[in-house]
């Protein structure tokens, strides 16, 4: 898992694998990790992910570059659905933003200490690097908006 974002019922990750097979083991471990990291939260002993999971392959720089986006800014995105006003620009603490280093500005942080990464550093070129051909990422974007 290279970054994620989690949302009140549903969380988006981007993730990197070798193959479906990778894939496929790799989620039924973050989902099971997830789960007991949700249950032990809450007081729980029940399942957390339901159905399954929604892939979408990555190929050009581009896409890579949106996606990071709107992994990383998607509480900005909900804040515009629900309120129909420019969201604050400030780190969404329930994302991986805190470990992301391809802002365009600072992102404001609030209290949060980021730690050690709880994300695995990117692999292929991709994430790496080649998205970045598209500008960095604008805090103040909203996903699926265009610029701020």
């Amino acid at each position: 898992m290279v970054h994620f974002s989690i949302q009140g019922d549903h969380a988006h990750l981007l993730v990197e694998s070798a193959g479906k097979e990778a894939l496929g083991r790799g989620m039924k471990s973050i989902s099971a990790r997830f789960a007991r990291a949700v249950n032990r939260v809450f007081g729980l002993r029940r399942k957390v992910m339901e159905g399954r999971y929604h892939l979408r392959v990555l190929r050009t720089p581009r896409e890579v570059r949106n996606a990071l986006a709107y992994v990383l800014l998607n509480a900005r995105r909900h804040w515009r659905k629900r309120y129909g006003t420019a969201p604050p620009v400030r780190l969404d603490e329930a994302s991986s933003g805190a470990w992301f280093d391809g802002w365009k500005t600072a992102v404001p942080s609030g209290s949060r200490d980021a730690g050690p990464p709880a994300v695995a550093r990117p692999r292929t070129w991709l994430l790496r690097e080649g998205w970045r051909r598209h500008r960095r990422i604008d805090p103040a974007e909203v996903p699926g908006n265009g610029a701020p």
